[in-house]
C-alpha cells in the first residue's frame, strides 16, 4: 500500500491484488491503552486466584514449594503468551481489545498468524524499556500514520478499530441549520435509491471523521446537488447532505396534491415551469447521473 500524503484522519485504505479496497480506521495509543490495562487486570486477577488455589492445594499435601513453582510457571506463561494465544485463536483480539472494539491485523489486511501474534507481544518489552514506562513505544507509534509500535513494525501488524454495522436505526440530525435547510428544499424532492444509500452511508459515518475529512467527502455529492438545487456557492456541503438526509429519512414525505415528484437525477428547465431551485445545465446532469453511492470499498468487519 502506498502511503497517502494527504491523510486527514486515522482512516487508511488497503488494496488487495484482486483490486478490492478495504478501509480501516487505525487505533491510536489512547484507545489501545485501556485495552492493555484491562488485559493487565485480567492477568493479575488470574495470577492472584491461581496463587491462592495452588498454594493452598499443594500446602495441604505438604508440597507448598512445589505449588509455588507451578504458580511461577503459570505466571511466566501469562506474562509472555497471554496476548499471543488470544490474538492467534480469537482473530486478533484479547479480552481487553474485544471490550474496546479493536483488533490486530496484518498490514495487508489479513488475519495475523501465530508467529506474528506471539512475537509482537514478546517484543512489547522493547517498547516498555525499564524506567521509560512505554514512552519509547509511544514515541515510535506517533511517528507513523498507522500508530505501529516497535513490535508491530517488526511483525508487519497494525491495530484497527472494529467498525459497527453502518445500516441500522435512523440517525438523528441535531444541527438546527441543517433542519432549516431541509425545510427550504423543494416539497416534491425524491432522491433516487443510490443517492439515498449514499446519504445514509455518509450521515451514519460522519461522526467518525474530522471536520476537514467531512468537507472533503461531502464535496463529491454536494457540488452536483448544489447545482441541481440552484443553491448559493457558499453552501456548506456537509450541512446540505445532512439536510437531504433529514428530508429523506425523517421528515414526513407527504406531497401536496397535484405536485410532481422531483428527481435529483434529472436537470430541470426553469423556463418550463420546473422547480425554481433546479439547474438546466447539461453538464450537471451528466455528473449526477453517475451512481452516487460513494462507498465502493468493502467494509471488513461486516462479514467476519
Amino acid at each position: 500500500m502506498q502511503s497517502d500524503a494527504k491523510q486527514l484522519d486515522t482512516q487508511i485504505e488497503i488494496v488487495t491484488p484482486e483490486n478490492i479496497a478495504f478501509q480501516y480506521r487505525v487505533a491510536g495509543p489512547f484507545r489501545r491503552l485501556p485495552a492493555y490495562l484491562i488485559d493487565l487486570a485480567v492477568r493479575a486477577g488470574v495470577a492472584a486466584v491461581a496463587f491462592g488455589v495452588l498454594v493452598f492445594a499443594f500446602g495441604m499435601a505438604g508440597l507448598a514449594s512445589l505449588g509455588f513453582g507451578v504458580w511461577l510457571t503459570l505466571a511466566f506463561l501469562l506474562t509472555w503468551f497471554y496476548g499471543g494465544v488470544f490474538e492467534t485463536f480469537y482473530n486478533g483480539q484479547t479480552p481487553g481489545k474485544r471490550l474496546m472494539r479493536i483488533r490486530v491485523l496484518s498490514v495487508d489486511g489479513r488475519a495475523v498468524n501465530a508467529l506474528q501474534a506471539t512475537l509482537r507481544n514478546v517484543l512489547r518489552t522493547v517498547d516498555g524499556q525499564p524506567g521509560l514506562f512505554y514512552l519509547l513505544g509511544l514515541a515510535v507509534a506517533t511517528m507513523n500514520d498507522r500508530f505501529q509500535r516497535l513490535g508491530d513494525l517488526a511483525c508487519g501488524t497494525m491495530v484497527v478499530v472494529e467498525e459497527r454495522q453502518w445500516y441500522g436505526d435512523v440517525v438523528r440530525v441535531d444541527d438546527p441549520r441543517a433542519i432549516r435547510l431541509a425545510a427550504e428544499l423543494p416539497a416534491g424532492f425524491q432522491p433516487s435509491r443510490s443517492l439515498a444509500r449514499a446519504l445514509a452511508t455518509y450521515v451514519g459515518r460522519r461522526e467518525n471523521f474530522s471536520p476537514s475529512r467531512r468537507a472533503q467527502l461531502a464535496r463529491h455529492l454536494g457540488v452536483p446537488l448544489r447545482h441541481i438545487l440552484d443553491l448559493p456557492p457558499e453552501t456548506d456541503f456537509d450541512r446540505l447532505l445532512c439536510a437531504l438526509y433529514h428530508r429523506t429519512f425523517i421528515t414526513d414525505q407527504e406531497e401536496p396534491p397535484g405536485s410532481e415528484p422531483i428527481s435529483p437525477m434529472v436537470a430541470f428547465d426553469k423556463s418550463a415551469g420546473g422547480n425554481p431551485f433546479a439547474s438546466s445545465t447539461t453538464e450537471t446532469t451528466e455528473v449526477v447521473n453517475e451512481d452516487l453511492s460513494e462507498p465502493r470499498t468493502e467494509q471488513p468487519f461486516g462479514v467476519r
